[in-house]
């Protein structure tokens, strides 16, 4: 395609987003002398990475900005998604609901809820591996149990098939399996509704509304979370702990959606909704694994930053966060904070100080890095502008990442 075809469909997609040439510049790590070349048509770009950076930017698919038929998307190297993917397909009791005479062992439900403890404690710590080995079993158990179970338990029941999802869609999103974590938070939602739980179900719609933010659907996210914050406000929480938790988590999703949107007021309306709620809390609490409290908020604040493409903010508020208060066990949320960093640290295009956060994220979360789609992207990024002398690291750390 003509340079000048091709910078035209950038300028178009970018006035549509509302982005200046500034803020897109900055996002996609580039100059913004850079970018006005491209736009006038005075520099081709014909890297594919960096196409493919400008469309996720833009939120359009590449083929937008190039006039070609749309690819394929990109895999995955989390080897226990396929497990768990048959996992999901199996009907393993379905004999016994189309004839009753059929044995099935029915399952240790004291057992299950163990083991989705495990489940949920291996995704805080950024163990995934640990997790996936965990999930197929629990899933198979559940649904077993959803066909199996006596009437009296099927409430109980369908309660611990959404929270088992739950735990599934947290893990398969975060390593960019969005397909299958939708099937998953999808089920998530339904076994809630079977179990008449108000509380499971704003849950269920605060995990799945991550996946869509990571599937570029972040309008859809915040129709999702917004909805059932004000029914959760409807029916009050009382000073319930737990309620304010689910209740600040949606806020804070509702935060990285906007962000996402580059919707700047509209996140930071939802950061101030979600610290008035951390303030009702007082503290910093891990109810139904949110890891909802004041210091999750400022891990938000700096999230929605980096990702409207304020990077000197982003800076400011992460160089200076306390996270000491965390509950124990968070080892993703407090990772997150280096990756945010990393992202911020390249938009400024502080490569080196952005290389050592993302040391630092390895160092105390190696399978964040190794399975972040987002850091992978960056890596990519680093990559292409790399000054060998001045970060010596960042080869071998996106071989370790499996980047290169």
């Amino acid at each position: 395609m003509d340079a000048s075809v091709r910078g035209q469909r950038i300028a178009r997609a970018r006035r549509r987003r509302g982005l200046s040439q500034a803020a897109l510049a900055g996002l996609a790590g580039r100059s913004e002398s850079w970018l006005s070349q491209v736009e006038r048509g005075l520099r081709q770009v014909d890297s594919h990475s960096v196409l493919t950076s400008l469309a996720e930017i833009l939120r359009v698919d590449v083929s937008e900005l190039t006039g070609d038929e749309p690819g394929e998307p990109r895999g995955s190297q989390y080897a226990a998604a396929r497990e768990t993917e048959r996992a999901m397909m199996a009907y393993d009791a379905l004999e016994s609901v189309i004839d009753a005479d059929t044995a099935v062992h029915a399952p240790d439900l004291a057992r299950l809820r163990l083991e989705l403890e495990r489940a949920n404690r291996a995704y805080q710590a950024a163990r995934y591996e640990e997790a996936g080995r965990v999930l197929p079993g629990l899933i198979r158990a559940v649904e077993t149990a959803a066909r199996t179970c006596p009437r009296t338990d099927a409430i109980a029941v369908s309660a611990l098939r959404s929270q088992v999802y739950q735990a599934a869609t947290m893990v398969l999103s975060r390593v960019g399996e969005t397909g299958l974590a939708w099937t998953a938070g999808d089920r998530a939602v339904t076994a809630a509704e079977h179990a008449d739980a108000g509380l499971l179900a704003a849950m269920s719609a605060f995990r799945l509304a991550h996946v869509f933010i990571r599937r570029k659907h972040a309008s859809h996210a915040r129709d999702l979370v917004t909805g059932a914050a004000s029914a959760l406000e409807r029916s009050g929480t009382q000073g319930d702990p737990e309620r304010l938790s689910v209740l600040g988590g949606l806020h804070l999703a509702d935060a990285l959606a906007a962000a996402a949107d580059f919707d700047r007021a509209a996140a930071d309306r939802s950061l101030t909704a979600a610290r008035r709620v951390a303030e009702r809390l007082g503290e910093d609490r891990n109810d139904h694994w949110t890891a909802f409290g004041p210091t999750n908020v400022r891990i938000h604040e700096v999230s929605a930053a980096v990702a409207c493409g304020d990077a000197s903010t982003a800076v400011e508020t992460g160089e200076t966060l306390d996270l000491q208060h965390l509950p124990m066990g968070l080892g993703g949320r407090r990772s997150q904070v280096s990756l945010d960093l990393a992202r911020a640290y390249a938009q400024q295009r502080h490569d080196a100080a952005a290389v050592n956060m993302l040391l630092a994220a390895e160092q105390a979360a190696p399978q964040l890095v190794r399975y972040d789609t987002a850091t992978h992207d960056l890596l990519a990024l680093l990559l292409r502008r790399e000054h060998r002398a001045s970060t010596p690291q960042l080869r071998p750390l996106a071989h370790r990442a499996g980047v290169i």
